[in-house]
């Protein structure tokens, strides 16, 4: 029978089919440019369904049929080699099969213990009672009372912040709000794995890389009672490789204009069960409402790369007046290596991702290099890291320094 009709009547795909010839497994004849399927390639495809059903791979059958085709086995010897190869094979799968048991057990205990954790874990992160002190009216510089709060475990949940000015700032599901042109931001990350799914490997790699390195500059900063500053905490990539090794003397301040974003990364953290002094604040970055001279480390994890896509200002220079004069930064900035005709970013916004005008601002700043490092390039990002067109290459540029 033709090759359609001996896979119809097998249920098997014609792929199949051509793959075990091309292994020798089975070998019908041709005749006149078609192959013809007949009873004895019937019995080697039962054969190899039925070692298939027994565990036998590909390359295994094709040492059976070699066997069995060529060594022309007395009765004896059929016996003999065939009771070893089931036994063989017996064996195999019997230990794949408490193998894969005690993963299963294992499975099972990691699971109910993650189930537990999951319910056991959780905190409550808003403004700490002890922060309010320090934050101030970003009109007048005037402190700020609370109204109406609504309290947990020393965490301000909801309320309002007022000044004398008459300046309010609400504080909604444990985040401080300033201003209300809070603009949403698109497209919005709603889970790691899409944006791993959406995001070049390569890009991603760089960005690991390049994490790893921050993390480590970070562990020789002592942080315990000091104030660091992220601009743009966005989901949080660096804030969560960081969070467990932070003090719980030290206070992070995490500014980003999405509220969406924010209550992403709080709902998060607090899952975790760990209780760092957090201070989330939805603002615009020129609006952070903190006094001159607060913030001992900066982290500008791309902050100023997403700030400079709209503005031709520096934005670690327009913040300046809220770092110590002894302050740290620790930053990671977009550079492209070269710019297509049609390139995503507009003439009068390149400069900030050069590296010439990258490492002059940050000198002009009064900060020293401890140690710098430049990544790979890349030249494609993905659905959430659009930014850049084909022709184009980009790297990221990483800074720890100390005034």
């Amino acid at each position: 029978m033709r090759i359609g009709k001996f896979g119809r009547v097998n249920d098997v795909s014609i792929d199949t089919i051509r793959h075990y010839m091309d292994l020798g497994l089975i070998i019908p004849e041709k005749r006149g440019g078609q192959y013809d399927f007949d009873e004895r390639c019937q019995r080697d495809l039962d054969l190899i369904l039925e070692l298939k059903k027994m565990g036998f791979r590909l390359n295994e059958m094709r040492m059976i049929f070699h066997y069995k085709n060529f060594a022309k086995l007395t009765d004896y010897e059929v016996d003999a080699y065939y009771q070893s190869i089931f036994l063989k094979k017996y064996e195999e799968v019997d230990h794949e099969i408490k193998t894969l048991v005690e993963a299963r057990e294992r499975l099972k205990q990691k699971a109910a213990q993650l189930s537990a954790s999951s319910l056991e874990a959780s905190c409550v992160l808003g403004v700490d009672l002890a922060v309010l002190a320090m934050l101030r009216c970003v009109k007048c510089a005037g402190h700020l009372s609370l109204q109406d709060g609504v309290i947990s475990r020393n965490q301000i949940i909801e309320g309002k912040l007022s000044c004398e000015c008459g300046e309010e700032y609400p504080i909604e599901s444990g985040i401080v709000k300033v201003g209300m042109g809070i603009k949403p931001v698109t497209p919005l990350i709603n889970t790691i794995p899409e944006y791993i799914q959406d995001t070049d490997p390569v890009y991603l790699e760089n960005m690991n890389i390049g994490l790893h390195w921050l993390k480590r500059k970070l562990g020789q900063v002592h942080l315990s009672q000091k104030v660091m500053l992220e601009l743009g905490s966005g989901t949080g990539f660096f804030l969560r490789n960081s969070y467990q090794d932070l003090p719980e003397d030290c206070l992070y301040v995490a500014v980003d204009h999405s509220i969406e974003r924010h209550l992403f990364l709080k709902n998060l953290l607090e899952k975790t069960g760990l209780k760092r002094n957090i201070l989330f604040i939805c603002a615009d970055f020129l609006e952070i409402p903190l006094p001159s001279h607060t913030v001992d480390l900066v982290v500008d994890h791309t902050g100023t790369s997403n700030y400079s896509f709209e503005h031709e200002a520096f934005l670690l220079d327009k913040v300046d007046s809220l770092v110590k004069p002894d302050g740290y930064l620790l930053g990671s900035y977009l550079i492209f290596k070269n710019f297509s005709p049609k390139s995503k970013i507009e003439a009068r916004y390149r400069n900030n991702f050069t590296i010439h005008t990258i490492k002059k601002n940050i000198g002009d700043l009064k900060y020293k290099a401890l140690d710098e490092r430049i990544s790979e390039p890349v030249d494609k990002g993905g659905r959430f890291e659009d930014f850049f067109v084909p022709g184009e290459k980009i790297y990221s540029y990483s800074f720890f320094g100390k005034r």
